[in-house]
């Protein structure tokens, strides 16, 4: 069973000069309940359907299963998703021995940048760059999952 463990948090600096990559990103949710996310995204040119099963206790892991599929089908079953659209870029940000995926929506989610990290453990050490602000791990209101039924922009 493939396990996925990362930490997630705000974003309070700029990060984008440090940069390596960014990629333009485009999801739904077949399924958004918590237990059993089901995701189908375009990320650049090539589609993935995910499952993702529920989160651990402590927020920062749980299942994780991916398969490529062709970005046609990912366009059909973007028809039948649960209504709300995640857009995004995607900016990969090295930072010692990791990889930080920082994340700048769009749309209703507008002004939300939220920076994420994948650890082999749930108590691996990591690099902390000046640009991290506060961690919503385990905050499910910052699940791109809720984000679709209670976007950025209308919080407060």
């Amino acid at each position: 069973m493939a396990r996925e463990i990362e930490r997630k948090f705000l974003v309070s600096g700029n990060f984008k000069p440090f940069s390596q990559e960014q990629t333009r990103i485009t999801q739904g949710y077949i399924s958004s309940n918590p237990e059993h996310t089901v995701r189908v995204r375009i990320k650049g040119d090539k589609g993935y359907i995910t499952i993702k099963g529920i989160v651990s206790a402590s927020g920062t892991s749980r299942y994780e299963w991916e398969k490529e599929i062709p970005v046609d089908e990912v366009e059909e079953l973007l028809k039948i998703c649960e209504p709300g659209i995640i857009d995004k870029t995607r900016y990969l940000v090295n930072v010692g021995k990791h990889t930080y995926e920082v994340d700048e929506f769009y749309g209703e989610n507008k002004g939300l940048v939220i920076a994420e990290i994948e650890l082999s453990s749930e108590d691996e050490d990591f690099e902390k760059p000046s640009w991290l602000g506060e961690e919503v791990t385990g905050n499910l209101k910052y699940y791109n999952s809720m984000l679709i039924k209670n976007p950025f922009t209308t919080w407060k």
